[in-house]
């Protein structure tokens, strides 16, 4: 089976999409959203703009679709032309990186759904510490990007999201204030620089912190892709 597969360039997305390759499925085509503010709806911002590194280190093609104005509609109208294509491309529908959020998941079906498409979100409502694990066991070279709570500090950005910085979450989430594990209610998220299935890997040659409000992130200013 052929299908889209959306990609932020964090780690549910590129999971999910790989999930699917290995179920024996065709990533025919990765899509980028690209929201002009960095508090998007339904989007990822962070470090958007090194996304096409990873499609060249899956050898995928990457489709990037500008989200013109700001708010719900101009999103969903963004997703719309994003996935308008895909049924006369002879694709049977999309892949999403979503595993809780309810509010992602109602309006990218109602998109789809109204062109004639599925959606393929193999992470949907799994525990979110095990999709977690998962990942890591996967193989991916994770990075925090981006964090939003009060419980996670700037000193966690750019570090590798492994067993070891997991059970920082853990303990974090018990003792200063619950958070989702995954990040899927905007806590934390993250970006992808190196994965199995990759033919090579993103080198980060230079980033900096931005810090607005109580959210911080981190900006990668260059990096290269090497085999």
């Amino acid at each position: 089976m052929k299908v889209a597969a959306l990609l932020s360039g964090g780690k549910d997305s590129l999971h999910a999409a790989s999930l699917l390759e290995n179920w024996g499925w065709t990533v025919e085509e990765l899509i980028t959203l690209e929201p002009s503010e960095p508090d998007a709806w339904m989007f990822h911002t962070p470090n958007l703009r090194w996304v096409p590194l990873l499609a060249q280190a899956w050898k995928k093609r990457l489709r990037r679709v500008p989200v013109e104005g700001t708010g719900e509609e101009a999103e969903l109208e963004a997703l719309e032309i994003a996935l308008e294509p895909l049924k006369k491309a002879g694709l049977k529908g999309v892949c999403a990186g979503a595993v809780g959020s309810s509010y992602q998941w109602a309006r990218l079906h109602r998109v789809a759904h109204d062109l004639g498409l599925s959606v393929f979100a193999p992470l949907w409502r799994v525990d979110p510490a095990r999709v977690v694990e998962e990942e890591i066991s996967s193989g991916l070279d994770i990075r925090i990007a981006h964090v939003a709570t009060e419980a996670l500090g700037p000193e966690l950005l750019g570090q590798r999201l492994d067993e070891k910085v997991l059970g920082t979450l853990r303990e974090r989430s018990r003792s200063i204030r619950e958070f989702n594990l995954a990040g899927e209610g905007g806590e934390y998220e993250t970006f992808v620089i190196g994965a199995p299935f990759f033919r090579g890997r993103i080198s980060v040659l230079s980033s900096h912190v931005e810090t607005r409000g109580s959210a911080s992130t981190w900006v990668i200013d260059g990096a290269r892709w090497t085999r």
